[in-house]
């Protein structure tokens, strides 16, 4: 129950914030929060009556799914070393640029070598093998909620269950030990970036939970394990840490925030994250649009397309709980929208980028998920010309945004 003070027009809305995000999670329909769910469906349906446009995508996200059944399920506990608790079910991740100290002969404490990675990262394979986990069950719950094929849905429930339910394999619902700097710390707020992926496995979990080998017992122990995350999250110390953040790691921070507390149906934490990310535009961005935190990056224009796609989950999860982040304005005139408008012409190649990039820019991976959401919310009609002229022939057909978006 949520106890507040607020105007009728509040309660009202708070009360069908209740009512409809529990249809939601009591009924059989979709059930995903940083994927467009009317997106989903419609392009479900034009698949079903026949819309050959759709089909090569469609056929090459099957043609990837049969690709993993033979591939091996990643655990947490497949890392070289221990983290510092002993329990190998503890994630743990290294920062890559920090080396042992050849002065010391224990090598105590790391020093940093910027931009040269420590082989010993390798040793530490949680970190990609979370991020495998993430794209594998992204993959194989889309390829079962087109298709409506069980073969894949189960597959994508193998690699659920041995990462966060299986007793032997399965990882604890914290962090505590990420971006570790050894002789130095345990582990540091900034590595809760790296389970920003999670929400795919969340929102597979929505796309699959109605299949016939998806039991209640798993899905009480998803939003279990969510629900022990958020908590973690949001009282522990680099939790804390990270909240704090004025760049894009306390967008991510509080995107996961609102992921979570969404998958484990904790609307309080929901709707409070939703107005802390508001008073974000205010705090971050500046009086035309862009975040200087992220310009002052040697790789800008990269980390101010990095923030926006936070937002941009956020505005879609927002929908889910009844708040229209797409349109937020601030009383100073911030909002999603002029930092999409501001930052779109940079991202379709129409304007050379005028800060620092000391690397070259990757527009198919960072610049064409931002130009179809912009395409779809805000009407950009030339974001889907864009788009096609920085994918390949091929790839312009192929694209996954073609399933999961609305853009012709």
């Amino acid at each position: 129950m949520i106890i507040m003070k607020t105007n009728r027009v509040g309660f009202v809305l708070i009360l069908c914030f209740f009512a409809s995000f529990a249809v939601l999670a009591q009924s059989n329909e979709l059930r995903v929060f940083s994927k467009d769910r009317n997106a989903l469906t419609i392009n479900k349906k034009k698949l079903k009556s026949g819309n050959k446009d759709l089909l090569p995508a469609y056929e090459a996200l099957l043609k990837k799914a049969d690709g993993l059944f033979e591939n091996h399920c990643p655990s947490v506990i497949e890392k070289k070393q221990n983290p510092p608790s002993g329990d190998m079910h503890d994630y743990m991740s290294l920062a890559i640029y920090f080396w042992p100290d050849p002065s010391k002969p224990d090598g105590l404490p790391y020093i940093r070598k910027d931009g040269e990675i420590n082989p010993e990262v390798d040793d530490y394979k949680d970190k990609d093998n979370m991020k495998k986990v993430a794209e594998y069950v992204e993959t194989l719950s889309l390829a079962y909620y087109f298709s409506d094929n069980p073969k894949y849905s189960k597959k994508a429930e193998e690699y659920i269950r041995t990462w966060f339910l299986n007793p032997d394999t399965k990882m604890n619902p914290n962090l505590n030990f990420a971006q570790a700097v050894k002789g130095k710390n345990d582990g540091r707020g900034i590595g809760i970036i790296e389970s920003r992926i999670l929400s795919s496995v969340a929102d597979g979990v929505g796309l699959i939970h109605t299949s016939p080998t998806w039991t209640k017992k798993d899905q009480i122990g998803m939003e279990k394990w969510f629900e022990d995350f958020l908590q973690w999250l949001t009282t522990s110390k680099n939790g804390i840490e990270e909240s704090k953040a004025k760049n894009n790691h306390g967008v991510w921070y509080d995107e996961q925030k609102l992921f979570f507390a969404l998958f484990a149906n904790k609307t309080e934490i929901a709707l409070s994250t939703i107005n802390n990310l508001k008073n974000r535009f205010e705090l971050q961005m500046d009086s035309t649009g862009f975040f200087p935190e992220e310009l002052a990056r040697t790789i800008s224009l990269h980390y101010s397309a990095f923030i926006l796609e936070p937002l941009f989950l956020a505005a879609n999860m927002s929908d889910a709980a009844g708040v229209d982040l797409w349109n937020y304005q601030s009383e100073n005139g911030k909002s999603l929208k002029k930092a999409f408008q501001v930052l779109k012409p940079y991202l379709a190649k129409e304007k050379e980028w005028f800060a620092q990039q000391i690397k070259p820019f990757e527009f198919e991976d960072n610049a064409t998920p931002l130009l179809a959401q912009g395409y779809y919310k805000y009407n950009c009609t030339d974001c889907n010309i864009a788009i096609n002229k920085i994918l390949s022939k091929d790839k312009a057909t192929i694209s996954i945004y073609h399933l999961t978006t609305l853009i012709d």
